[in-house]
């Protein structure tokens, strides 16, 4: 797999028939190794091992209802009140992270309604507070710590 720009972590990764599959601490799972997985696994351990996030805090691949379909998003952070407070969306390193693709989780915040918001295709990431009340949002430097987005 390419590397990415993150920190590196330790992943259990076996090799199957079909070609290799990673094992999902969140969900207790192994899962296709696939490029959008590969970032999505070394995200979460960025988000345990260097942003603060509590592992039993972080949901993966959450079901949400969006204009009567079916639809998942890739990590959502609960706050330890249990509000969601993050939502991440996940790509391959080949995907460019257009406006599209910010487009596409701020649709998803249309039944979520958290906080904060971010993309990540393993090479760049963009993370931006938004405000609920007026619908207007602010780009971040850098990605929220667990401490950050637990203080709204």
């Amino acid at each position: 797999m390419i590397e990415l720009n993150l920190p590196t972590c330790n992943l259990n990764i076996r090799e199957v028939a079909n070609g290799h599959e990673v094992f999902d601490s969140f969900r207790k799972r192994f899962v296709s190794l696939t490029p959008e997985e590969w970032v999505r696994q070394n995200f979460l351990n960025f988000m345990v091992d260097q942003l603060g996030y509590p592992k039993g805090l972080i949901s993966v691949e959450q079901q949400l209802k969006l204009n009567g379909l079916t639809k998942r998003c890739d990590i959502l952070a609960y706050s330890k009140t249990g509000n969601p407070v993050l939502l991440v969306e996940c790509k391959a390193p080949s995907v460019n992270l257009t406006n599209e693709v910010f487009a596409q989780v701020a649709r998803y915040n249309i039944t979520l309604q958290v906080p904060f918001l971010a993309i990540t295709n393993g090479l760049a990431h963009y993370a931006a507070r938004i405000s609920l009340t007026d619908k207007q949002f602010e780009m971040l430097a850098e990605f929220p710590t667990f401490d950050l987005v637990s203080t709204v």
